[in-house]
């Protein structure tokens, strides 16, 4: 049985599931910085029995954890992050780990899109995470016969000759990667599938990610104002297509936060910027494969229409939250300008050659 020791104090999981979590969606309590900070300590070092880790990851999911409980998790996996910094301050780009399955992933070339732009991103994934185990950013560049299994250092490195670089999990969160036979387990997303979009293993002062709905973005830009380890000075947040960093047409909310400062929302109308077209128009059948192949076409020119539209659209999200356009009208025109220059398609043979 679990106990309390001089490493991990007076809450095993067994203990914060009887007298604080695990009641009930209506009556649980929540934690304290100090009992999440050590309930996560105890998860990565392996101490649970998978019962009674299942138990508390279920009863997180009821209750929904809070910035505090989410920044002190954040904060355990950060001691446990392999971080390698480029020269370049890039966009972090944290993408739902678990993938996409019916939408192309446009994450990708919108990177080498902006990177052509002079904004530099990053994106971090591992290889098909619970619960749906989809198609993420790995999967793309794979197809694109992209090196993806790279140390950190490297990553770093593709970074600054790039301006796109992909940090692997299993090689930067080891602790992390670790937990996917449990989480496969369980069925359902845990907290764990938050946390993970947050690891920033480039140590980038911007995030830039997705949410379903305003209060999730809220709680996740209250999270970095929580954790004690994040780097992030600047968060943009957007509602994106299957919760991916991919922005949905139509009329879609953006969130913006400079620490130090108040939550600021707005609205834009896809319409508006080139994507005159509904989601069902970006639907391929091998998302992988498929979102490779457009990639391919639309930075070297040679595709012209709705998913060129959603690539543009998308590396303005991202020239616009690091700060290189003052709009997204302003990041959209800068976007469209380097894919006409040929400067995307040279991103991408610079990406294949590294």
């Amino acid at each position: 049985m679990a106990k309390a020791t001089e490493r991990y104090g007076e809450w095993p999981l067994k203990r914060l599931m009887t007298e604080v979590v695990g009641s009930g969606h209506k009556s649980a309590d929540d934690m304290t910085r100090e009992q999440a900070a050590e309930a996560f300590t105890r998860i990565v070092d392996g101490e649970p029995d998978p019962t009674t880790l299942g138990a508390f990851l279920l009863a997180n999911r009821w209750k929904r954890n809070t910035p505090e409980e989410l920044g002190a998790f954040v904060d355990v996996m950060a001691d446990g992050v392999e971080t390698a910094t480029p020269r370049a301050d890039p966009v972090d780009c944290g993408a739902n780990y678990d993938g996409k399955g019916r939408t192309a992933i446009f994450g990708v070339a919108a990177g080498l899109v902006a990177a052509a732009a002079g904004t530099p991103v990053v994106a971090h994934s591992a290889d098909r995470v619970p619960t749906q185990r989809q198609d993420a950013y790995k999967h793309v560049l794979d197809e694109l016969g992209v090196r993806t299994e790279l140390s950190p250092e490297e990553s770093a490195a593709m970074t600054d000759e790039v301006g796109f670089g992909f940090y692997y999990r299993p090689n930067f969160a080891p602790e992390i990667e670790a937990l996917d036979d449990r989480r496969e387990q369980m069925g359902v997303r845990t907290f764990l599938n938050t946390i993970e979009t947050l690891a920033n293993p480039a140590n980038a002062t911007v995030h830039l990610g997705s949410f379903y709905h305003l209060p999730y973005a809220k709680r996740i830009i209250d999270t970095f104002g929580a954790s004690e380890t994040a780097t992030v000075d600047r968060v943009v947040m957007f509602q994106g297509m299957e919760g991916y960093d991919d922005v949905r047409p139509g009329s879609t909310k953006v969130a913006v936060w400079n620490r130090g400062e108040e939550l600021e929302d707005f609205d834009i109308e896809t319409p508006d910027y080139g994507m005159d077209f509904e989601a069902e128009d970006l639907r391929v059948d091998d998302v992988a494969g498929d979102s490779a192949a457009i990639t391919e076409a639309v930075v070297s020119g040679d595709r012209d229409d709705a998913f060129a539209d959603a690539v543009a659209v998308n590396a303005a999200l991202r020239i616009y939250a690091r700060g290189d356009a003052d709009s997204i009208e302003s990041g959209l025109e800068t976007a469209r300008d380097a894919l006409a220059s040929g400067q995307a398609a040279d991103r991408l043979a610079a990406l294949r050659s590294f």
